[in-house]
């Protein structure tokens, strides 16, 4: 199998804690991300979020856990849950809730665009496609952060009214729940790049592959039904939850 993974071959357990990641140009490009938040951020709490967005891409592409996901089809998953699940709404809350007033496009699509790409880029082709060239991996990477920050928008956006918010994320929640059950259920491994790199690490190709489910059918739940709960309480308060407290 002819793969090129951007993070490069799946590691061992041993060399793990080694692996981390200081591609130059990543390194730059996260640097420069960073400086555009902080600088739009107004408040404290966009700053806030500004910093943990820094945080959450230091995790995902230079920590050991971009190896790990060579090696770990659950792995990636858990990399691709801090993308869209953390990533993305960190991104909007640190822009100034004034500057999310633009009316946002029609609900249903850009739920309809990080679903399609959510189910694409984790079917067994899509997938080792993504892992055939660095080109490829960021194809993977910008469509499924782009897409998510797009829902996030949706979601968080001053003009959205609790109703569609709750049901954007309440959906949000259904297909990635059956997407993980899908993975959890199945009966054989989906992803052939996956095959020889899980047992160094204790577990089966389809061990490995079941937990990936797990992870995105539960945990991966949880940021959507706390922001969903968030919006409703927020509904009672008359306020937007990302709003600064009164002084």
């Amino acid at each position: 199998m002819n793969l090129d993974i951007y993070c490069g071959p799946a590691p061992t357990p041993d060399m793990l804690w080694r692996d981390w990641n200081f591609d130059p140009p990543l390194l730059a490009a996260i640097g420069a991300f960073f400086v555009l938040l902080i600088t739009t951020a107004g408040t404290g709490r966009q700053r806030m979020a500004a910093v943990a967005a820094l945080v959450v891409l230091l995790v995902a592409f230079v920590s050991p856990l971009c190896a790990l996901a060579s090696a770990l089809f659950s792995a990636r998953v858990l990399h691709h849950i801090l993308l869209v699940t953390f990533l993305a709404p960190l991104i909007i809350l640190s822009i100034p809730p004034k500057a999310r007033e633009r009316q946002p496009l029609p609900a249903q699509l850009s739920f309809l665009v990080h679903t399609i790409l959510m189910w694409t880029w984790h079917a067994p082709g899509p997938y080792l496609f993504a892992l055939s060239s660095p080109s490829a991996y960021w194809l993977m990477e910008l469509t499924l952060i782009g897409s998510a920050v797009w829902l996030w928008y949706d979601i968080l956006s001053p003009r959205r009214t609790v109703g569609p918010s709750v049901a954007l994320l309440l959906g949000t929640t259904i297909q990635m729940g059956m997407l993980g059950a899908l993975l959890t259920f199945s009966r054989e491994p989906l992803f052939a790049a996956h095959l020889d790199t899980t047992h160094p690490f204790g577990l089966s190709p389809l061990a490995d592959q079941q937990l990936s489910g797990l992870l995105m059918w539960v945990p991966a739940a949880l940021p959507y039904l706390f922001a969903a709960l968030l919006k409703l309480r927020s509904l009672f308060a008359g306020r937007s939850f990302d709003s600064e407290a009164p002084r």
